[in-house]
């Protein structure tokens, strides 16, 4: 008896796109999916997702047994955010030893994390949605990594040491890297590089 074959695939997740792949409320009828981007093979699923603002590496599989292994791992995520304002020393303490968010309607702690500045600032091959206005002062880039993934928490984080995210972009998950995955570029891959 054969194994069943499995599916494994790479997104660059594009902005304005909800990680999903049918619509679960009729007021996001007019919204794009994840299954308008690729002919993804039947039963595939988002191994986690990045809210519909955010951009970036996102892995979608058949394998319930590998989503599932991925998303409780604790696997690590790096995110490249571009923030209003200059981060200070003091923010990007806070940032690292946790900060107090809400989720679920409760006050939450995150855990320890690492986060830096990233100079000079990144250059994607995909451009943004909307480019910042410089009449809204300076903007800073910072790299967050997180071994959680509670909703929107990078920019809850972030907006909680004032600094909220004017664009937000999963780079890495585990040892899986966005690369040169280009906006809505979809890459099949005969498995994922243990994270």
């Amino acid at each position: 008896m054969n194994p069943k074959t499995h599916h494994h695939y790479l997104l660059n997740k594009p902005h304005s796109v909800l990680s999903q792949f049918t619509h679960q409320h009729t007021k996001r009828k007019n919204k794009r999916m994840l299954g308008e981007l690729y002919d993804f093979a039947p039963g595939t699923m988002a191994i986690g997702r990045l809210d519909e603002n955010s951009e970036g590496l996102l892995l979608l599989t058949t394998d319930g047994k590998e989503s599932e292994r991925i998303r409780s791992a604790g696997v690590e995520k790096e995110y490249y955010a571009r923030v209003l304002g200059e981060l200070n020393e003091d923010a990007l303490r806070q940032i690292r030893e946790g900060v107090e968010i809400g989720f679920s309607g409760k006050k939450y702690r995150t855990l320890h994390c690492a986060v830096r500045k990233l100079e000079p600032a990144p250059e994607f091959s995909f451009p943004p949605r909307r480019e910042h206005q410089s009449n809204h002062g300076p903007a800073t880039w910072v790299a967050v990594t997180l071994r959680e993934g509670k909703y929107r928490q990078v920019r809850k984080m972030l907006a909680a040491v004032g600094h909220p995210v004017i664009r937000l972009v999963r780079v890495r998950i585990g040892g899986i890297q966005l690369g040169d995955l280009a906006s809505g570029e979809v890459r099949e891959v005969a498995a994922f590089t243990q994270p």
